[in-house]
């Protein structure tokens, strides 16, 4: 009798053991997507999860975007109760290590599903690291380009026989183009949304990288040097641009795109998300014919803001995770980035470097003629002020905004901007 229960025991064991290793994982999954990138997201994890039905599930959930969802992300991890991935804006990694939220990512994770540093543009990956620790995987790169009306540009002169955009290299070259296109008839030679934080924010940095200037020293100093005299030289083109009627003042996110779109604006600068916009206009009837091209060199070297969309593991205090559990994690990550060319559809530039170099990508119009600024890209600085929804947004808004629009003296602006954040520093 004590023969056969011994028996029943150890197969009864050997069973559990067999189900341990082939049970099913379950991946909490966090984003704050919404909007077309929220409809291509769920289709991924759909597709995923039909792909991985007897081994692993993404159980999703969206949260709102911005400051929301930052915050419950680190609550939600310093009592352990995080999910066990989420996408993370790749700027905001500064804030997640400052109140511990995100966990490392080892080579030793990355090997094990086939991804490594060289799959990504350097400037992307270094983005997600602190101190030579990896801390985020990227998912895209998403950037402001500059749209234009083929039409509008043909008549005044400025479109080459490749349908691409001509004579824009350079900040007066640009600036005179801008008065040649509202000369030819458009009301506007750019939309921009000059009553927007963020958009300005994107602009600016960008055109500061132009000139080899740095938003935050290596002491840690907003504007230090120089780079404030290069800041002012921005805010002044851009003011010159409203002041003169060749851009729109005191405008917003929707009005902006409303302005290119009714042809009202020949050109308009934006972030790649609105390509999806354009496509379906256009698919309708409902636009002319229209392209997107990486920022004009305005100063000494090529140069674009950028963002990422990148996948972090939360740091949940108090619940370690399974090697099983982190493999599949992993596993995840690996399959968002390898099968990432669906992301594109939404404007997107694919972050990992396969896809972004895959025939597929390179038949994408518009993104495959933007792709390059992948190589070119300028990441926020690294610093908790910085990135999206943060005090350095605050910031362009409260002093940028109103110098553009000629409500202050573009020196003042630039040096209260300066003083306010240096102010905030630890």
């Amino acid at each position: 009798m004590k023969k056969f229960i011994k028996i029943a025991l150890l197969s009864t064991t050997a069973a559990m053991l067999s189900f341990g290793a082939y049970a099913k994982e379950t991946v909490v999954w966090w984003d704050f997507l919404s909007g077309g990138d929220g409809v291509r997201m769920k289709a991924l994890i759909e597709k995923f999860n039909a792909e991985h039905a007897d081994t692993i599930e993404i159980q999703p959930t969206t949260l709102e975007w911005g400051v929301p969802f930052y915050s419950k992300a680190q609550t939600s991890a310093a009592i352990g109760e995080g999910p066990d991935v989420m996408t993370y804006h790749i700027s905001r990694i500064p804030l997640g290590l400052s109140t511990n939220t995100l966990a490392e990512i080892t080579p030793e994770d990355l090997a094990g599903v086939g991804l490594s540093a060289e799959d990504y543009a350097p400037s992307n990956w270094e983005a997600g690291q602190a101190d030579g620790k990896q801390y985020a995987v990227p998912f895209d790169i998403h950037s402001i380009v500059l749209y234009y009306n083929k039409d509008k540009l043909a008549e005044a002169g400025l479109l080459g026989d490749d349908g691409l955009p001509t004579g824009l290299d350079g900040a007066e070259n640009f600036t005179a183009a801008l008065q040649k296109l509202k000369d030819a008839g458009s009301q506007y030679g750019v939309a921009i949304h000059s009553a927007a934080n963020d958009s300005q924010w994107r602009i600016f940095l960008g055109l500061l990288a132009q000139q080899g200037g740095e938003f935050l020293d290596a002491n840690g100093e907003f504007l230090s040097g120089d780079n404030l005299d290069k800041a002012v030289k921005i805010t002044d083109l851009v003011r010159g641009w409203v002041t003169s009627g060749v851009a729109p003042e005191q405008t917003e996110y929707a009005a902006s795109v409303a302005l290119f779109t009714s042809g009202e604006a020949a050109m308009h600068i934006n972030g790649v998300w609105e390509v999806p916009t354009m496509t379906d206009l256009h698919a309708k009837g409902e636009l002319f014919e229209w392209g997107a091209v990486q920022m004009p060199t305005f100063y000494d070297k090529p140069g674009t803001w950028a963002d990422s969309h990148s996948f972090v593991i939360p740091n949940n205090v108090g619940k370690e995770m399974t090697a099983e559990k982190r493999k599949a994690v992993m596993e995840v990550i690996a399959w968002m980035n390898k099968n990432s060319i669906s992301w594109a559809d939404a404007g997107h530039i694919p972050a990992y470097t396969p896809v972004r170099e895959s025939e597929e990508f390179k038949n994408m119009q518009p993104n495959a003629t933007y792709s390059s600024l992948a190589d070119t890209a300028v990441f926020d600085p690294k610093s908790v002020l910085a990135g999206v929804a943060s005090p350095v947004y605050d910031a362009v808004g409260n002093y940028m905004v109103p110098a553009i629009n000629g409500e202050m003296d573009s020196q003042q602006a630039v040096e209260e901007m300066r003083d306010d954040l240096n102010d905030q520093r630890d």
